[in-house]
């Protein structure tokens, strides 16, 4: 089985002193930077915006695996590309023309994902499933950091799997929200690609070692 790809969510980070967390990252056998924007209108809360992510870019070694929980993300395509975005990754519940936003996305030179509220079914992914790079699983309900895991996503994986074997994609399936050293190894074994973890990382007493241990958890 291939080493699980881990991504750290930026947003648990500690704004304060945010070029020390990236440095942190840097050094770790982290795979990319989880950056999630909100916009307050899709989701219930709002994060920050370009010159934030420019800042991150600036410091970070790590591919930045940007999440955008917003509306109307085509206008913003472009000017995340701008700013240091590596992959993008829309919501299949925001995208009124899905197909066109991740052919957008792909035309501006990143790798193109589509995220899935907790309750959107797997099989609505069917006709875009061979045109994306990833899929990100949302594990818990978009908006704010530190939810609860809820517990139907090992199923929504193994059906997620299951749709990539049988259409012949190559997306990897990435995992956000409430992801932890306990349900790690599950995931993974399940199908998990990609674990983002926020608060697993920078609450720990040694960043470094849970990366590692998500890195790697069989």
């Amino acid at each position: 089985m291939p080493e699980t790809m881990v991504a750290p969510s930026i947003l648990s980070a500690d704004f304060s002193n945010l070029k020390k967390d990236i440095e942190m990252i840097n050094g770790s056998p982290a795979d990319w930077i989880h950056v999630d924007i909100m916009d307050g209108v899709f989701v219930p809360n709002i994060s920050f915006g370009f010159p934030v992510v420019k800042a991150i870019k600036q410091h970070s070694k790590k591919p930045l695996d940007v999440h955008l929980m917003i509306k109307d993300a085509d206008h913003y395509i472009e000017e995340f590309k701008k700013v240091g975005a590596d992959n993008i990754s829309v919501h299949f519940e925001a995208c009124t023309h899905l197909h066109r936003t991740i052919h957008n996305i792909k035309h501006h030179g990143m790798k193109a994902g589509v995220a899935i509220n907790p309750h959107t079914p797997i099989h609505f992914l069917e006709d875009i499933i061979n045109d994306v790079n990833i899929v990100l699983v949302m594990s818990v309900n978009p908006g704010f950091g530190g939810q609860k895991f809820i517990e139907h996503t090992f199923n929504k994986i193994l059906s997620l799997k299951e749709l990539i074997k049988t259409t012949g994609s190559k997306a990897k399936i990435e995992v956000d929200g409430g992801v932890d050293l306990d349900n790690a190894l599950p995931l993974v074994r399940a199908g998990a690609d990609v674990l983002v973890a926020g608060n697993t990382v920078f609450s720990s007493p040694n960043p470094l070692e849970t990366i590692k241990y998500l890195k790697d958890p069989l």
